[in-house]
Formats: structure tokens, C-alpha cells, sequence
């Protein structure tokens, strides 16, 4: 059974570690069919992680054109990067109740999200949490600003300990056979360049 208290904790220490130190999967390579989901999970957080630093370079107003050519190619390989570590979080549940033998009950439901999608949206709290907070540690801030984000923190932390609970719920249904698991693939079409009609197009016209 997966602990979501562990993914928690990874996702809050890891964001405060990345902070101060080099990227590194602390939990091991994710790449070796791990007995453990947690490699797994880090990866993609990885992946947020970086998303979310480029996004704030995307937003500034100073950057230079080719700085926003850059971050924009960033931005859209580390998203695809992230959809496919989603995509493989799940891949390790679906490999998990095969080896321990967990089997759906005929009348089970599908959930309208997956473990993977869930543990990602965690993932994105974490990094809004800690990124609220350091707005708290600002010398140049007012009342009004300490307040905006002072309420801001107290719904994401209600919302993420309200979405920690449903995917324990989840997991708890998924492993019991209550509900079904099924990894959905995300299969982004606009870095494939033979479904993205700008990049298709522009090798016909070469």
C-alpha cells in the first residue's frame, strides 16, 4: 500500500532541498522496476519543480525574445516530462497489484482521476505552499500583503490535506478491488511532429 504521508513529506523536503542544493532523485533511479514508488514519485516531482521555475522566468516582463524562446522549449519538454512520469507513477500501481495479486471486483468503478494524476496535483501544492511562504519572508511587503497571503495559505493547506485524504481513499478502494486502476495516456500531440500541423506542415514545405 502506498503511504501518502511519505509522498507528502517527499514533496515538501525535497522542494526545500532544491532550494539550497543540485536536483538529485534522492530515493534512488527511478529507472529500474523500483520495489518501491517513492524513486518514482520524486522524478516527477522533479520535473514540477523545474516547470514551475521556468514558468516564473516566462512571466517576467525584462526577459530578452530569445530568453522566452528558450524557457517556452523548457517549458514545453519538462511538462511533457512530467505527463510521462505521471503516466509511469500509475504504470507502477497497475505493476503493483499484479505482484500482489489484486483483482477488481466485477461491479468496480473507474475514479474521474488516477492515483498518478492525484499524487501530481500534490506534487504542484507543495511548490505553491513553499513558494507562498517565502513571500512571507519578503523585507518589502505591507499588512495587505502579508494578509493576501496569509488566507491564500490557509485554502491550499486545506486543499492539500483534503486531496491527501481522497487519494488515501482512492488507494484504499484500488487495493481492496473496490475500484478499478487504469493508466490514461496523455499523448500530447504538440511534440510529436507528426501530429502538430505547424511542424508537419513546415517538413513538406522544406
Amino acid at each position: 500500500m502506498i503511504d501518502v504521508d511519505a509522498i507528502n513529506r517527499l514533496h515538501i523536503e525535497t522542494v526545500e532541498l532544491w532550494h539550497r542544493e543540485p536536483l538529485d532523485n534522492v530515493y534512488g533511479d527511478p529507472n529500474h522496476s523500483p520495489k518501491c514508488v517513492m524513486p518514482v514519485v520524486c522524478q516527477q516531482h522533479q520535473f514540477n519543480y523545474l516547470l514551475w521555475h521556468e514558468e516564473d522566468i516566462a512571466r517576467s516582463p525584462d526577459v530578452s525574445d530569445a530568453e522566452i524562446a528558450r524557457v517556452k522549449r523548457a517549458i514545453d519538454r519538462y511538462n511533457q516530462q512530467r505527463n510521462d512520469w505521471i503516466e509511469r507513477v500509475d504504470d507502477w500501481i497497475t505493476e503493483d497489484l499484479q505482484h500482489h495479486h489484486v483483482a477488481h471486483a466485477s461491479d468496480a468503478r473507474l475514479n474521474t482521476e488516477t492515483p498518478g494524476s492525484a499524487i501530481d496535483r500534490l506534487s504542484i501544492m507543495s511548490l505553491r505552499i513553499y513558494h507562498l511562504n517565502e513571500q512571507l519572508d519578503r523585507r518589502d511587503i505591507d499588512q495587505t500583503h502579508i494578509d493576501k497571503v496569509t488566507h491564500r495559505l490557509a485554502v491550499c493547506r486545506l486543499q492539500f490535506a483534503d486531496l491527501s485524504q481522497s487519494l488515501r481513499e482512492l488507494l484504499e478502494d484500488i487495493y481492496a478491488g473496490t475500484k478499478r486502476h487504469r493508466t490514461y495516456r496523455q499523448m500530447k500531440m504538440y511534440n510529436d511532429p507528426s501530429l502538430n500541423p505547424y511542424l508537419y506542415a513546415r517538413q513538406r514545405s522544406e
